[in-house]
Order: C-alpha cells, then sequence, then structure tokens
C-alpha cells in the first residue's frame, strides 16, 4: 500500500482537533485496558490496519494478554471479558455500524448498567474519536509499520 497524503503534515492545524480529543478521551477517567480494548474492536470492525497494529501493540505494551485480543472478534463467546467490558465492546459495535444497527434500547441499558452518565458520554467520544482515526488511515492509505513479526511470516 502505498500512502496518499501525510494528514499531519498537511494540515497540522486541523489535526490538533484530533490530538487534542485523543488526549480528553485518554483523560476521561476510563480505564486504559478498557480504552484499547474499544479502539481495537472498533478498528477490527473497520478493517483499519495500522489502527489495528498500533493499538495491539499498546494493549500488549500495557498488560494486555495475547488470548484475549485474539478472541476480541468473538467476545460474546468468550468468558475472558467482563460484563463491563461486554457492555463497551457492545456499545463499540452499535456506534461504528451506527447505519446498520443503530444504538438498540437493550444495548444501551446494559450500557447504563455499568458505565454512569459522564462516562457513557467518554465511551462515546472514545469510539467516535477511534472511528474518525481509522477514517483518517483508511482513506489517507496509511501503510502499518512493517515488523520483525510481519516479515519472519
Amino acid at each position: 500500500m502505498t500512502a496518499r497524503i501525510d494528514h499531519f503534515s498537511a494540515a497540522p492545524d486541523l489535526m490538533k482537533a484530533m490530538l487534542a480529543m485523543e488526549e480528553t478521551v485518554a483523560n476521561s477517567g476510563l480505564e486504559h485496558s478498557l480504552i484499547e480494548l474499544v479502539k481495537l474492536r472498533a478498528s477490527q470492525i473497520n478493517h483499519c490496519a495500522f489502527c489495528i497494529h498500533m493499538h495491539s501493540h499498546d494493549a500488549r505494551k500495557n498488560g494486555e494478554s495475547d488470548t484475549r485480543m485474539q478472541l476480541l472478534h468473538a467476545w460474546r463467546e468468550s468468558s475472558l471479558f467482563t460484563s463491563r467490558e461486554c457492555a463497551a465492546l457492545a456499545w463499540t459495535e452499535c456506534l461504528t455500524e451506527v447505519a446498520t444497527m443503530g444504538a438498540p434500547d437493550d444495548t444501551y441499558q446494559a450500557l447504563a448498567a455499568h458505565f454512569d452518565s459522564r462516562e457513557q458520554v467518554a465511551l462515546s467520544l472514545l469510539i467516535t474519536t477511534i472511528n474518525a482515526w481509522n477514517r483518517l488511515a483508511i482513506g489517507f492509505a496509511v501503510p502499518h509499520p512493517e515488523t520483525q513479526e510481519a516479515n519472519a511470516a
């Protein structure tokens, strides 16, 4: 894949808003492990190789297990995710695929059972932000870094 443009170089003033949103979400009080799972799941749904690569490496560096990351696609069938994480992942899928899924009442009720109002807003902004990053990376064909793991395969 050949990158189309470097959006940070092309419009640094515009990218400041995205970076500010990223910082706001990171400091929202949501646990870091949950943030990385949500970013990884949305990136999987959107097929964003750059973001999948980044967030799987970030999650691993911060103690996330390879097993949980491998089972993230099938989180509903796994007992390795907490009920809070499951509520967040369901909300992530709804908001990432809002055009086809909407935001059903039962999914929202599960969310509300595990997240207070402020956390619901923080989680929704997190999902919004990673979806925006995915669209920038995919739209501008940002390649993921080549790693020894990839080269070994």
